[in-house]
């Protein structure tokens, strides 16, 4: 992994915390529906950011980047979800949640860049 990609760092740096959530939420909580929900879309964004790190157009790129924020935001959505039933605490739950908010706002900073580019290729050729 290149040390100097910031988004690969953070979305892989936060599926981990995703996955370590949820085996303490099946073991300790014995919660298996939610926590299943939010290992799937919290490991998927980092996933999806990889993939696109091989995509084949910039168009590519921009679909694989699309889905990895969709994922963070899903992501977000079970966070309060389970700090709202009390199956994570609230100064845990905004941990995660503005790290995933922070991948959200560089993962929309790189999808802005990329319309703007394709855009501007699409108008040059």
């Amino acid at each position: 992994m290149k040390s100097d990609n910031i988004i690969q760092q953070k979305s892989f740096a936060f599926a981990i915390k995703i996955v370590d959530l949820y085996k303490y939420l099946i073991n300790e909580k014995k919660e298996f529906v939610l926590s299943k929900q939010l290992l799937r879309s919290g490991t998927s964004i980092g996933a999806n950011i990889e993939e696109s790190i091989g995509g084949q157009s910039d168009k590519d790129f921009l679909h694989k980047i699309s889905i990895s924020y969709k994922e963070a935001r899903e992501s977000i959505y079970w966070l309060k979800l389970l700090r709202e039933t009390n199956y994570l605490n609230v100064e845990k739950a905004e941990s995660l949640i503005a790290d995933a908010e922070e991948i959200c706002k560089i993962l929309g900073k790189i999808q802005i860049t990329l319309k703007n580019r394709i855009a501007l290729k699409e108008q040059n050729s």
